[in-house]
């Protein structure tokens, strides 16, 4: 898969299906951004989250943001992200 697009991955270091989200995305040969807001320092930790909050005001994850916000995806369904980014 050519991959034009930026993609940043929201996420924590314990969340399931965040794991999966990161499989997928590994699986796919898909480059991303890897944010893990559990395995920063606290005052990274709330600048990070003021970004997620930007797409995913419930602060949710995984949060998946692509080209700076021009697509969001919030949480994993296995259909939902092959749809979704089969349309990149």
């Amino acid at each position: 898969m050519e991959q034009k697009s930026k993609i940043v991955l929201f996420a924590l270091s314990t969340c399931q299906a965040c794991k999966k989200t990161k499989t997928y995305l590994n699986d796919k040969g898909l480059e991303y951004i890897l944010v893990e807001l559990d395995t920063v320092d606290t005052d990274s930790r709330e600048k990070l989250l003021k970004e997620l909050r930007k797409y995913n005001p419930r602060e949710t994850f995984p949060t998946v943001v692509v080209d700076g916000g021009a697509k969001v995806m919030v949480g994993y369904d296995e259909q939902v992200i092959n749809g979704f980014f089969n349309q990149l």
